[in-house]
């Protein structure tokens, strides 16, 4: 299909303000780049770029509007799908017992700004919310109606290492449009492919020019160049499997240890942890319950409580569970990766744990233990 070309975002927040849709996409707020709800294309961080480090998150002015030269924030589009509270029923005392499962929320989103980390990031808990006999309802009645407005990467972060991964930095499948940004001396400008039948529909309600072909090559060519300046980088991820298959008593355990605060920080900034937890409570008559799904952490000492105690007590082995199903144990799972390479992790942790880092230092030790499983 070919290129299409916007001067101004502004008529495409008008568009899909008409058909329905509550925009979600970053902002600047409280010295970062959040993502809100959205009034108009104003309120996007034009001028504004990060600068990442482990454990360090800065805004910075440039000297230019891009609209989406950053790299990820502390938010995913996580919670905005996989709510970090949900009720799933309530019950009143009458005769016997009422009880009363809530209706799912169906809302209308745009998310306008999906990078191609965080793009497959929802594809992956697509398939772990909606993809099997068992399927959370409240993911899938807000995940039903969406308009995905994903942006190329030409602007990676020091920490980003999505080409790693296979995820980026061009956004793959499951958007409706793509934005490519390009600057230059009359402001942003961008270069749009549709990806689905209802993004065209959205576009044509703008009526677009096509892209100018050098528009086009120079968008290509700024993507692809982006690859090459990723800020970290991870082992292909069939490596990874079978890297963490045979490093479960890995001295580099207790050093990563003796770091963690087991604060949960990572999984909770990750785009696609999604473990919870089920909590009842009543109130003082004991006439009316509820039963809520919260969030959970593997990194919470009672997260893996049973009757006989914590299975994973120690810092330990909270952290391996979380790095071996992490890059290693999802592919048994769920067929892929766990890890899009956003590099939420390494920026948001408090002492700056590097998970790029900490896989090279198993590799290395696997490499003095006799090899790498699977390689000479």
């Amino acid at each position: 299909m070919t290129a299409l070309e916007l001067t101004d975002l502004g008529p495409l927040f008008d568009a899909l303000g008409r058909a329905g849709y509550t925009v979600i996409g970053p902002t600047v707020r409280d010295d970062a780049i959040v993502l809100d709800q959205l009034a108009s294309a104003g309120e996007l961080p034009h001028g504004w770029g990060v600068a990442l480090a482990p454990g360090g998150y800065r805004v910075r002015r440039r000297d230019d509007g891009a609209a989406f030269a950053h790299a990820a924030g502390p938010q995913s589009w996580k919670p905005f799908l996989h709510r970090s509270r949900v009720k799933l029923w309530e019950a009143d005392r009458t005769d016997g017992f009422t009880v009363r499962e809530p209706e799912p929320e169906r809302p209308r989103l745009a998310f306008f700004g999906v990078r191609p980390c965080d793009l497959r990031a929802i594809a992956i808990q697509d398939r772990v919310l909606m993809g099997g006999e068992h399927v959370d309802p409240s993911y899938a009645g807000r995940r039903r109606d969406n308009f995905i407005v994903a942006v190329n990467c030409t602007e990676p972060g020091e920490t980003c290492f999505c080409t790693s991964m296979g995820t980026g930095p061009e956004a793959g499948p499951g958007y409706d449009l793509a934005l490519t940004e390009l600057i230059d001396g009359n402001g942003p400008r961008y270069v749009v492919d549709v990806g689905t039948g209802i993004g065209g529909a959205v576009m044509d309600d703008l009526r677009p020019s096509s892209a100018a072909p050098e528009d086009v090559e120079r968008a290509r060519t700024e993507v692809t160049a982006a690859a090459d300046r990723m800020g970290r980088e991870m082992p292909p991820p069939p490596d990874l499997h079978d890297l963490m298959a045979a490093s479960l008593d890995a001295e580099r355990w207790d050093d990563v240890a003796e770091r963690c605060l087991s604060c949960g920080n990572c999984t909770m900034v990750c785009p696609t942890c999604f473990c919870t937890r089920v909590t009842d409570t009543t109130d003082l008559t004991g006439d009316h319950a509820e039963r809520w799904q919260l969030w959970d952490s593997c990194f919470d000492l009672d997260f893996s409580h049973l009757h006989g105690g914590d299975v994973r007590a120690s810092p330990r082995s909270r952290y391996r569970q979380w790095l071996t199903h992490k890059v290693g144990t999802w592919h048994d799972q769920f067929g892929s990766s766990g890890c899009v390479g956003c590099g939420r992790c390494i920026v948001w942790c408090p002492v700056g744990i590097d998970i790029t880092e900490e896989v090279s230092a198993l590799r290395e030790e696997a490499a003095e233990r006799g090899g790498v499983p699977g390689h000479p």
